[in-house]
C-alpha cells in the first residue's frame, strides 16, 4: 500500500476511534441530562397541581401566569410565582458563579476532573434542596398549605435555577432539561416536511417524552401526597449524579 494511502487510512481510523471515544464520554452526560428532564416534569406537576398553579422550572409559564395574576384573572396567584421567579434568578446567578469559580469563564477548555467536580457539586446541591423541599411538603394539602408552601416553592425554584444555569453552561444541543419550545420547533422545522434533514430526532423525541412522563408520574403521585413527586425528583437527581460519576 502506498504511504499516502496508508497514511490517509490511518488518519481515518484514528478519527473514527476518536469519534467513538468521544461518543462514549458524552453518553453519561446525555443520560444525566435526560434524567434531569424527567425531574422537570415531576417538579412542575407537584408545583402547578399541588402548590397552587405555580411553576418552579418552567419560567416562561411562570412569567405568563404572574402577568395574568396581576390582573386578578380567574383568581390566579401573584405571590407564589413572584417567590418562584425571584429565587430562581438568584439560584441561577449562584449557579453561574459556581461554574465560573470551578471551571473558569465560558469558552475555555475545561479539564475533565474540574468539570466532573463542578457537575458533582451542582447536582448534589440541587439534590439537597429538593430533598429538603420533599420533607417540607410532607402532609401539605394540595392547592393550599399556608406559608409552608412558599418554603417548598422557594426550595424547588432554587434547585431548578441552579440546574438551568449548569445545563446552560454545558450547552448540549436539544437538552435544555426545562424548555421544550425550541426542541419542538426544531423537531418540526428540521423534519423532511419542513425541508430539513431531521438531525437528532431521537434525542428531541426522547426529551419531549421524558418531560411528559415526569409530569404524568408527578400528577399520579400527587394523588397520594404532595411530597411524593418531589421525593421522586430527588431520587432521579441522585441517579443522575451517580450515573454521571460512574456511568460508562
Amino acid at each position: 500500500m502506498p504511504r499516502t494511502v496508508k497514511g490517509a487510512a490511518e488518519m481515518v481510523a484514528t478519527s473514527t476511534q476518536a469519534s467513538s471515544d468521544q461518543a462514549r464520554r458524552v453518553e453519561p452526560l446525555l443520560v444525566a441530562l435526560s434524567l434531569l428532564t424527567l425531574v422537570t416534569g415531576l417538579v412542575d406537576a407537584a408545583c402547578y397541581l399541588g402548590l397552587g398553579r405555580v411553576f418552579t422550572a418552567n419560567m416562561t409559564g411562570n412569567v405568563v401566569l404572574l402577568a395574568f395574576g396581576a390582573t386578578r384573572a380567574q383568581g390566579l396567584p401573584v405571590l407564589a410565582p413572584t417567590v418562584s421567579l425571584v429565587v430562581f434568578l438568584l439560584a441561577a446567578a449562584a449557579g453561574g458563579r459556581l461554574a465560573s469559580s470551578l471551571v473558569g469563564p465560558t469558552g475555555i477548555q475545561v479539564p475533565a476532573p474540574a468539570r466532573r467536580r463542578w457537575l458533582t457539586i451542582a447536582l448534589l446541591t440541587e439534590l439537597l434542596l429538593v430533598a429538603v423541599a420533599a420533607l417540607a411538603a410532607a402532609g401539605l394539602p394540595a392547592g393550599d398549605g399556608g406559608a409552608r408552601r412558599y418554603v417548598v416553592i422557594g426550595l424547588l425554584a432554587g434547585a431548578l435555577g441552579l440546574q438551568n444555569a449548569t445545563v446552560r453552561r454545558l450547552a448540549v444541543a436539544d437538552m435544555t432539561t426545562t424548555v421544550l419550545t425550541l426542541t419542538l420547533t426544531g423537531l418540526a422545522a428540521d423534519s423532511r416536511f419542513g425541508g430539513g434533514q431531521s438531525p437528532r430526532v431521537g434525542r428531541r423525541v426522547a426529551t419531549v417524552g421524558l418531560m411528559a412522563a415526569g409530569a404524568l408520574a408527578g400528577a399520579l403521585l400527587l394523588r397520594v401526597d404532595v411530597a411524593l413527586p418531589v421525593l421522586a425528583a430527588a431520587v432521579v437527581i441522585a441517579l443522575a449524579a451517580v450515573w454521571l460519576r460512574f456511568g460508562r
